[in-house]
């Protein structure tokens, strides 16, 4: 089952997700929105694997300040085919580039790791919908109506999440 480290968004940002996310939930879309559990909020995966020991997640924990990073969401961007995933792309700031940098070399001993995480090959981006059906694609954009909107704010911790146990823990 995945194991991640994710960075969570400001009460603005998550507002305005969860805004996007509803919009498409109305617009006929199923968004991530339509997940009920009360961990389900908008984030930006940091890093996944399929065990994250816990000796590992507390070096962790220990390399990370509680300081806020800048978070700018830009534009819509799809990955896959025939049932995509339909992200907003967190443009990518120095700080959010070290951090995930210091993050992975932390975890890369992690069994399991994916090569869209390492540093030069993530694309850093917050969910709005997964297996969306090809043809719904323009549909969702237009449900979701980013348009050319950016948005602003900064990050508001970050947490584990052990998708084994369906539990989240503050990390910061």
């Amino acid at each position: 089952m995945v194991q991640s480290v994710e960075l969570l968004l400001d009460d603005r940002l998550d507002a305005a997700v969860r805004d996007e996310w509803t919009r498409m939930l109305d617009g006929g879309i199923d968004s991530q929105g339509r997940v009920r559990s009360p961990t389900n909020r908008p984030h930006v995966t940091l890093f996944v694997s399929a065990e994250i020991p816990p000796e590992v997640e507390d070096a962790v924990r220990a390399t990370l300040t509680g300081a806020p990073l800048p978070v700018r969401l830009g534009g819509a961007v799809v990955f896959g085919d025939r049932h995509a995933t339909l992200a907003r792309l967190v443009v990518p700031s120095s700080a959010l580039l070290d951090l995930h940098a210091r993050i992975y070399e932390l975890l890369k001993v992690c069994p399991g790791v994916p090569a869209h995480i390492r540093p030069g090959e993530w694309t850093p981006h917050v969910t709005l919908a997964r297996r969306v059906p090809a043809d719904r694609i323009g549909a969702a954009l237009v449900a979701a109506h980013i348009g050319g909107r950016d948005l602003s704010g900064t990050s508001a911790g970050i947490r584990r999440w052990d998708g084994a146990a369906k539990r989240e823990r503050r990390l910061v």
